[in-house]
């Protein structure tokens, strides 16, 4: 099978100047000659994760930002405060392609009988850099879609499926009972709830909005919990007591949300004490922040007893202790259920060039939870 394909490609870049600067643009690179196993993509669908925006605005005031360009050759510019930059030191002045996992078509592959095999199918890929026209990939980090399945379909296979499954991998490692899960109506909230409702596994949902409790209750959740509900922390709490979980994942980050999981946490463990501790009910209770919506300092207040535990997140980590057997049974689920646990849903379809529309950027920038964008670069 033949297909022309052009010497170079756009490609979405992110810079940040050591004067404070960041500069969004789009850039005329060579599409790469595959090794024996590699292949190349012509990319068709890659989301907006809140884990791609990182990389994509850094730490900049968007408060501050700027369009300048064309409308096919837009740059978005905006200020980075210092503090920001500090932690940034080593991206400063580089230009940084951006985009985790996407999908398309190999419209070119290397020698290998593996490379091979997969020119003119549609794969879905997880190697950075996939906000382009063609992103060539090895073999080994791209997946055929199965029959029938679209790009879009198959653009959001990673990081959100893998997160939510490493979730009920992570407790049963641990060997935890129940999850607790916040942002939970989120696409990555979606799937959890219906992984868990196949395993079997409790699942206690916090939301902050009655339609998204109801988004749950209709697929499902037993256990919703609105986080500004005036008896939030006694729902909480007695839902966390009926299902005995001590794990939570949390997506907020900042602000009092994980503190008050593991005081509830605790609370709910100390109910089931037979005779009083000034130390607590020596439960171990764990927190893993895997996200930042918010910003702002994670307070842990008293109250958490002193067997608690906070930590960070990472997906790559976590399938890199997993091993391989499990990384395969993970990516496999994924492929089986693509369109019904795994489907994600997108507010909107854009181009890389509206990608760097100052309002859509503005839009997506937002996180809002149940909204999504998909960039397609092919459109």
């Amino acid at each position: 099978m033949s297909h022309t394909v052009p010497a170079t490609g756009l490609q979405l870049r992110s810079l940040v100047t050591k004067d404070g600067k960041l500069e969004l643009s789009l850039a005329e690179v060579a599409v790469p000659e595959p090794g024996p196993d590699d292949v190349v993509i012509q990319i068709e669908a890659t989301p907006i994760n809140p884990s791609d925006l990182g990389l994509l605005v850094g730490g900049a005031d968007m408060r501050t930002a700027k369009a300048s360009g064309t409308k096919e050759r837009p740059v978005i510019t905006a200020d980075v405060p210092q503090a920001a930059l500090r932690a940034m030191a080593a991206r400063l002045d580089q230009s940084m392609p951006v985009g985790n996992e996407g999908a398309g078509v190999v419209v070119k592959a290397g020698s290998s009988p593996a490379a091979q095999a997969l020119l003119g199918k549609r794969v879905t890929g997880l190697g950075g850099e996939m906000y382009a026209q063609y992103r060539m990939l090895n073999v080994a980090q791209v997946m055929e879609l199965p029959a029938g399945a679209t790009s879009r379909d198959g653009a959001s296979c990673f990081v959100n499926p893998l997160t939510a499954l490493s979730f009920v991998e992570t407790m049963r490692m641990e060997g935890r009972k129940g999850i607790v899960h916040t942002a939970a109506a989120s696409n990555l909230g979606q799937m959890l709830v219906k992984i868990c409702q196949k395993d079997n596994v409790p699942l206690v949902n916090i939301v902050r909005k009655q339609e998204q409790a109801d988004l749950l209750k209709g697929l499902g959740a037993k256990y919703v919990v609105d986080s500004t509900s005036p008896n939030f922390m006694e729902e909480l709490i007695t839902a966390l007591a009926e299902t005995d979980t001590t794990l939570g994942f949390d997506a907020i980050g900042g602000g009092p949300l994980a503190g008050q999981l593991l005081i509830a946490m605790e609370a709910a463990a100390s109910r089931k004490m037979k005779e009083f501790s000034r130390y607590g009910s020596g439960q171990e209770t764990q927190v893993y922040i895997y996200g930042r919506l918010d910003m702002s300092p994670t307070t842990v207040p008293p109250g958490v007893g002193f067997a608690w535990n906070l930590s960070g997140y990472l997906l790559t980590p976590f399938l890199q202790k997993a091993g391989a057997e499990v990384r395969a049974k993970m990516r496999q689920r994924v492929m089986d259920e693509l369109t019904t646990t795994f489907a994600s849903h997108y507010t909107a379809e854009i181009s890389l060039a509206e990608a760097l529309d100052l309002d859509t950027l503005h839009a997506y920038n937002a996180k809002a939870t149940g909204t999504k964008y998909l960039i397609n670069p092919a459109k």
